[in-house]
């Protein structure tokens, strides 16, 4: 019996989620929300991708489209067909269309997006019956991980804004 077959849903979810959390420190390295996406095939990498919008000023660079753009050269097709997306952050609906329209087959998120989310907080539009495509969707996995990951990162930049406020009043008060 091969290890994938061992393996529960359950357990390969959480390996590959564990991947996207170390994915998504790379976002936060470079001082973006730290959001990861691991695009996974026949349980192998295919592509990988996080946040960043912020350094390329670029609206549509969360970790979702990168991993999506990176898959498509690897594959050489912008249709990811039996892909599994797993990603920190429920997908916003910018992110959930691309979804829909890579066809990707899996998508496994963290935390969900109370705000933005399109994956069944705010919106269901993978799973929307009216588009010719619908994606499978399992919620939940390292949920409390995932959402400290972005709360904190969150309070650090907080912090880091009220510190330069004030050091700017004090140095304008010395002058």
């Amino acid at each position: 019996m091969s290890e994938q077959s061992q393996l529960t849903q359950q357990q390969i979810d959480e390996r590959w989620m564990a991947y996207a959390l170390s994915v998504a420190d790379k976002a936060e390295l470079e001082n973006e929300i730290p959001v990861g996406a691991v695009l996974v095939k026949d349980d192998q990498v295919i592509a990988e991708g996080w946040n960043l919008s912020i350094l390329n000023h670029d609206a549509c660079a969360h970790a979702e489209i990168m991993a999506i753009r990176n898959a498509g050269q690897v594959v050489k097709n912008y249709r990811l067909i039996d892909c599994t997306l797993y990603v920190t952050l429920e997908p916003c609906p910018m992110c959930a269309g691309a979804l829909v329209h890579a066809r990707i087959k899996r998508l496994v998120y963290g935390a969900g997006d109370y705000k933005t989310g399109a994956a069944g907080s705010v919106f269901d539009l993978v799973r929307n019956e009216k588009l010719n495509h619908q994606i499978q969707v399992t919620s939940g996995i390292f949920e409390e991980q995932c959402a400290t990951k972005i709360s904190n990162f969150f309070k650090r930049r907080r912090k880091e804004k009220k510190a330069l406020k004030k050091e700017l009043k004090h140095v304008q008060q010395g002058s």
